[in-house]
């Protein structure tokens, strides 16, 4: 099923809640990692896309969920401008082709580097439209920023991953793209004092806006990378600020231009230390000063990826090594991002909520889809 419009696919859903037909969601596809278990026959949302809205004065911009994100990107690179939350691309870890729709990134919440300074996608996130598992189409929010008048289904549809509603349409607020950037590195830290040395950045008043380790590999040495973006004269300031900080934990160097560490921040946004590794993949969400507790606890075999200044750790360990387990006395959740079917059914690809949480999940779903049929599994 790949519905051109709103109305058809409200109609599709209609007729599928009545029937009780399953309904498997699917936007570019470069996800197909997420949700091992999803059955159902295929809505395709690709078919919904387009920009109907750019008002770059305004700094928001309004699209069908199935445009690609790169449309997405290149508009508003035209004008100067860049979603504030950098969303990565999974199509290295996975290993798939097709294009990341926007409605696929604000399905998931996709954000990248910056989300320590800029937030989430949700956090940019100003309106929806969406077809619910009833077929009713809802919206909620407005097409500019200062629209916050009634229920916040937007921040709920963002992460929901398709099991509350079809998204049809988005809203975003923008903003500018810096004028100058640079990022101070420190080379063959280990995580122990990377997550020192990213600590120590962040806490300074340098506005970061990236705070990353890489591990060693690909004949490079391990790499602790902080990011600073802005205009042209505080950038090399701040850099060099940062530089005489952080010269405590070793050699450091500034690698100016957006252009010369883009690559390096694209490798970071997309987990590609990580993609390349034989085995599966996690993505946990701890506290920062537990990031280098966290690696003791994997063990030296496991490929790690810090992010978010040690508060995102991405994870390439042995096939079916249950990474919860092993996270014992440390708060926090993971996430299996990668892994054969018999290993995503045996330890699940979701962090087991807390029985209250799960309670107000399980009621938002039955209210918002009370036939089951919207990507059913995917995050039960």
């Amino acid at each position: 099923m790949k519905p051109k419009s709103e109305t058809e696919l409200a109609d599709a859903v209609r007729v599928s809640a009545a029937k009780g037909t399953r309904l498997q969601i699917r936007g570019g596809g470069t996800r197909a990692g997420l949700g091992h278990s999803v059955t159902g026959e295929l809505v395709d949302v690709t078919g919904l896309k387009g920009i109907s809205l750019y008002e770059p004065g305004a700094l928001t911009i309004v699209a069908a969920a199935g445009t690609p994100l790169e449309t997405i990107e290149k508009t508003l690179a035209k004008e100067g401008q860049r979603l504030p939350f950098e969303p990565m691309d999974h199509r290295a870890l996975y290993g798939t082709n097709g294009k990341p729709t926007i409605g696929g990134v604000v399905a998931a919440n996709i954000s990248g580097p910056r989300r320590i300074q800029a937030g989430a996608c949700r956090d940019s996130l100003i309106g929806v439209r969406f077809v619910d598992g009833e077929g009713t189409i809802v919206k909620n929010g407005g097409r500019v920023m200062k629209n916050v008048t009634g229920y916040d289904l937007v921040k709920l549809m963002a992460g929901s991953h398709g099991t509350l509603g079809v998204l049809t349409e988005v809203a975003f607020k923008v903003l500018p793209m810096p004028e100058a950037g640079a990022t101070v590195i420190i080379e063959g830290l280990d995580y122990k004092n990377a997550c020192k040395a990213m600590s120590a950045a962040l806490t300074a008043p340098y506005d970061v806006n990236g705070a990353a380790h890489l591990p060693e590999g690909a004949g490079k040495p391990a790499r602790t990378c902080i990011r600073v973006e802005g205009f042209e004269g505080s950038v090399k300031y701040r850099s060099a600020r940062l530089k005489e900080l952080l010269a405590e934990f070793g050699d450091v160097s500034v690698e100016a231009g957006l252009a010369d560490s883009g690559r390096l921040w694209q490798q970071i946004r997309d987990a590609e230390s990580v993609a390349a590794g034989e085995g599966d993949v996690w993505r946990m969400s701890v506290k920062p000063s537990d990031g280098a507790r966290l690696a003791d606890a994997l063990g030296s075999d496991a490929q790690l990826q810090f992010d978010w200044g040690g508060g995102l750790v991405w994870a390439c360990v042995s096939e079916g090594t249950n990474v919860r387990a092993l996270m014992k006395g440390i708060d926090g959740h993971a996430t299996l991002i990668r892994s054969s079917d018999a290993t995503a059914r045996e330890l699940g690809v979701f962090h087991p909520e807390p029985a209250p949480l799960a309670k107000i999940s399980a009621g938002l779903r039955s209210r918002f889809d009370p036939h089951g049929i919207l990507n059913p599994g995917r995050m039960g």
